[in-house]
């Protein structure tokens, strides 16, 4: 299926198209049950007041800024072209006077390590997925205007998913990173997030890290579960309310998104996942830079078992010159940026970095999730059935990239889910990890 482009109008009275289709919503919500994605025990929403519809309504028309054009993507999304002056991120109060950063930041340099570097072995042949094409609305190369970035459109369904307005697109506040957690009873209590996870040493200076890692299309069982792999950029108080933090990776969230497929994602937060922070340009914060790459758009193709494996590579880093916390993907692409005016702790630098698999196991009939991680296959199984993360490094304060030292991993329960951590000259420190969920071993 190609790619449609629809230009913005000058003068465009919605008025009526916004009262038709807001009747439309509400009688499918009162009169009828729906499901978006076949084979998910989706919440049926019956019945929702019109007061509740307007409040949705002005927020998704506040986050859906206004585009030059819009195409729409064969998975469903609609990307829209919106001028990068006039992205969500300026409407952040502490970014009202920002000036955007145009000049490119100064790139990590790879330190120069007494390592062989041997030639990729045969056994471990892995494709880039930004060689692809890899992300579904790129088919048939339709790409942004000059001076505008891709934002996938929000919709009120989107909103109606999640369990609140004023939770959509935000991580709920247990979802902590699994360090800070490590001698608290709600690890082994089931809290509700599973981790298989690779850290770094508490109080470190750190100013950024980097990994590549393989996607796949886990199965959910459930609408409010996800499962995703990223990277964790931490400093701030662990056990306070002050906690900031820098993620991005892939994600599974039917409840996001509205459908089953690993989708390129952010996150952050400057006060533990509280107030602060969203997924994506779900709020104001994040200023995107890129005109070909969504973030929240899905990312096609995929891996799969003892078959072609495909894998995408993130680095965070703090820029030297500026402090804006910039992200990049594949070989130097730069997406964005984190402004520095948004943190506290991390306005200075990173003191932890965690890398790996996370999932949510609501436990709905009172048994573990059959949620997957990563592929479904534990650590074990190894390279072209279990996931991985490879080339795991870190940036130092004069913003130079070294392999990862002295790493620990930890998974609460590793009949569910599980991590192996390893090194070699070609992947350099990288572990393996995943898991099906449940099983006869995990009841």
């Amino acid at each position: 299926m190609g790619l449609f482009i629809f230009r913005k109008k000058k003068t465009v009275n919605n008025n009526s198209s916004n009262f038709i289709f807001m009747m439309l919503l509400l009688f499918c919500l009162f009169f009828g049950k729906f499901s978006l994605v076949f084979g998910l025990n989706y919440t049926k929403y019956s019945k929702v007041s019109n007061l509740r519809l307007e409040r949705i309504q002005k927020h998704i028309d506040q986050i859906n800024k206004p585009p030059v054009i819009s195409i729409q993507s064969p998975d469903g999304d609609i990307i829209n072209c919106v001028h990068i002056k006039k992205q969500p991120a300026f409407d952040h109060p502490l970014l009202k006077n920002h000036k955007i950063q145009k000049v490119a930041p100064t790139m990590p340099r790879m330190k120069k390590e007494k390592i062989k570097v041997a030639k990729e072995s045969s056994e471990k042949k892995k494709e880039r997925i930004e060689d692809v094409g890899w992300q579904m609305w790129h088919q048939n190369g339709t790409r942004c205007p000059k001076n505008t970035v891709p934002i996938r459109s929000s919709t009120v369904h989107d909103v109606l998913r999640a369990k609140s307005l004023y939770d959509f697109g935000k991580k709920r506040a247990q979802s902590l990173p699994l360090a800070r957690r490590v001698d608290a009873p709600d690890v082994v209590s089931g809290n509700g997030h599973e981790h298989a996870i690779a850290y770094t040493g508490l109080s470190e200076e750190i100013y950024g890290a980097r990994a590549t890692m393989n996607v796949w299309d886990p199965s959910i069982e459930e609408i409010n579960e996800f499962s995703l792999s990223q990277i964790w950029v931490l400093s701030g108080n662990f056990d306070g309310s002050d906690l900031n933090s820098i993620e991005a990776g892939w994600q599974v969230s039917p409840e996001l998104y509205g459908d089953s497929r690993p989708r390129l994602f952010t996150y952050w937060t400057s006060d533990s996942y509280q107030a602060t922070g969203c997924y994506n340009l779900l709020c104001a914060g994040f200023i995107q830079m890129n005109t070909r790459i969504a973030i929240g758009a899905a990312i096609s193709p995929v891996s799969s078992l003892s078959n072609s494996q495909f894998d995408i590579s993130i680095l965070i880093w703090k820029d030297p010159k500026l402090g804006n916390w910039w992200m990049s993907f594949g070989e130097g692409t730069l997406v964005g940026y984190w402004p520095a005016e948004l943190f506290t702790h991390l306005a200075d630098h990173a003191t932890m970095v965690e890398w790996g698999g996370e999932v949510v196991n609501t436990r709905a009939n009172g048994v573990h999730t059959s949620t997957q991680m990563g592929s479904g296959k534990f650590a074990e199984d190894g390279f072209g059935k279990a996931s991985y993360f490879r080339n795991l490094q870190v940036v130092d304060s004069d913003n130079s990239l070294s392999t990862a030292q002295d790493i620990q991993t930890l998974a609460e329960n590793t009949n569910c889910y599980d991590i192996k951590s390893s090194y070699d000259s070609d992947w350099g420190q990288h572990f393996f990890y995943g898991g099906p969920g449940r099983n006869p071993n995990c009841p």
